[in-house]
């Protein structure tokens, strides 16, 4: 009888062991479920950090299989930003202003440089009227991707008139300054993308491409440029920029 009851006491034991485990199991799915929705831009970022050689993330990882990652061969996303590029490259052609217009696709961003008097006359900061309808098209293209767009920034650029000679430091700043904020300002009233996006940056004749020493070099240096970056894109100096490609 006294064997019976050890035998009795000792069966219940397990079962309440067993109950507290199952119990506890469940408890950790529920965490797990409460925690599984995954922001894609994030996961993005932390899958390249752990991988930064590959050059799609669907190869190390894919976070929920409903929501492709940004970076996905075919999915909406990368395929918006990519017609940007095109789209762009289609209207430069078809204005006939390869020589005048440079575009580069890179990791997540489009750079876009337009030389020496596209925009503007001699030391004038006023959009010429030929140089509204460029940027009447590319706002219009921009427009229609603007889902993907992270930021776009207008970036002034001087040259140095005087090969021997710094310019005035004031009147160099303020008219690549102003040239930057004409473009951006045009940008912004012909664009969805949010006004808080759209940066204008003025660097005088710092930032050259060029040598002073000849006047075709000099043309060079005198620009204006777009850097629109993609929704989920790391953000680099502009030296890493000009880097990629290949100005440095």
């Amino acid at each position: 009888m006294k064997k019976r009851g050890k035998s009795q006491e000792s069966g219940a034991n397990w079962m309440d062991t067993y109950g507290d485990l199952v119990t506890l199991l469940l408890c950790f799915f529920v965490l797990l479920y409460s925690i599984s929705t995954i922001d894609q831009a994030k996961w993005v970022q932390i899958v390249k950090s752990f991988n930064p050689e590959a050059k799609d993330v669907s190869q190390i990882a894919d976070p929920e299989q409903e929501d492709a990652v940004d970076d996905v061969p075919g999915s909406p996303e990368a395929d918006e930003f990519d017609d940007l590029y095109e789209s762009l490259k289609k209207a430069i052609e078809q204005a006939g202003l390869d020589s005048e217009v440079e575009l580069f696709k890179g990791d997540g961003y489009s750079f876009i440089t337009f030389r020496d008097n596209v925009f503007f006359d001699g030391d004038s900061s006023v959009i010429k009227e030929g140089g509204e309808t460029i940027l009447a098209q590319f706002a219009s293209i921009i427009s229609g991707v603007s889902s993907s767009v992270k930021e776009i920034e207008v970036l002034g650029h001087t040259t140095q008139a005087d090969p021997n000679v710094p310019n005035d430091a004031t009147g160099d700043r303020v008219l690549s300054a102003e040239r930057a904020a004409r473009v951006a300002a045009y940008l912004q009233e012909r664009t969805n993308v949010s006004p808080a996006n759209i940066v204008g940056v003025g660097y005088g004749q710092w930032r050259p491409i060029a040598p002073f020493d000849t006047e075709e070099n000099r043309a060079k240096n005198r620009r204006v440029e777009l850097l629109i970056t993609k929704s989920d894109a790391v953000e680099h100096s502009l030296e890493e920029y000009y880097k990629d490609m290949g100005r440095q």
